[in-house]
């Protein structure tokens, strides 16, 4: 199950990229605020707002904040009513790209994915188009200084995980949707920190990218990933150039 994964190098720039364009809070605050909407307020019998709680927490996101974001998505608070609307096409390339979105405005979000992708090279398509490549997965990024690689695949084992990498730069692990927050409170109750962990989109093949392809597929990603409506942009292009992937 270990090998070398290009994963957390593309989660390592998706994460610094967002943090530059100041957007955790906004995203994590719409995500608490729609799980809550769907499924109560209560953190301990709403495992989607659990995940939320904790990725608020863990992103150092004030309380009172939080707190008011729950009492919206209830109902307690008046606030802008959010839906998600997922898109689906094909990207410079050819590789495949699911748009997670939460909008309270469709016709402004779909305008301006559409305009992302024809601007990049790339073509918005029809529902179920490139959503069958990927599948829902629990993920955690450990970073390699957290433990050594033979602790890692121990834990992992003794975790349950679908699946595991290692290599040079980090540590991946990777749950069944279901197992995410308990794996998450373990990892936890254990110290172990946690560079990266979300229930992530993730390809089940990849494709290839080399020459210029791979800077036209970065400022795709990034241009999309900056839109205000969208949280999350997962595509399944790889690169043998770590340096290049992490790069503009």
């Amino acid at each position: 199950m270990s090998g070398h994964s290009k994963w957390s190098t593309i989660k390592r720039k998706k994460a610094s990229v967002d943090a530059k364009r100041g957007k955790v809070f906004t995203k994590i605050l719409r995500e608490v605020t729609v799980a809550a909407r769907l499924g109560g307020g209560d953190p301990a019998g709403n495992p989607r707002l659990r995940a939320a709680v904790q990725e608020a927490r863990s992103s150092n996101l004030p309380n009172d904040k939080l707190e008011r974001a729950i009492k919206k998505g209830t109902g307690d608070l008046e606030g802008s009513v959010y839906e998600e609307v997922t898109y689906e096409g094909y990207g410079p390339g050819g590789v495949a790209v699911l748009v997670e979105t939460m909008t309270d405005n469709r016709n402004r979000t779909v305008g301006e994915v559409r305009h992302a992708f024809n601007k990049h090279g790339g073509n918005l398509g029809e529902n179920g188009c490139v959503s069958y490549m990927f599948e829902k997965r629990g993920y955690f990024l450990v970073e390699a200084e957290a433990m050594g690689e033979e602790e890692f695949m121990e834990l992992a084992l003794e975790l349950d995980a679908e699946d595991f990498t290692t290599d040079e730069a980090g540590y991946e692990l990777f749950t069944a949707p279901e197992a995410y927050n308990e794996v998450r409170e373990a990892l936890e109750q254990r110290g172990v920190a946690v560079g990266a962990g979300e229930l992530a989109m993730v390809p089940t093949t990849l494709v290839p990218l080399a020459g210029d392809k791979l800077p036209q597929v970065t400022r795709f990603m990034e241009a999309m990933e900056d839109l205000d409506d969208v949280q999350n942009v997962w595509s399944n292009f790889d690169t043998e150039d770590d340096n290049a992937s992490a790069s503009n």
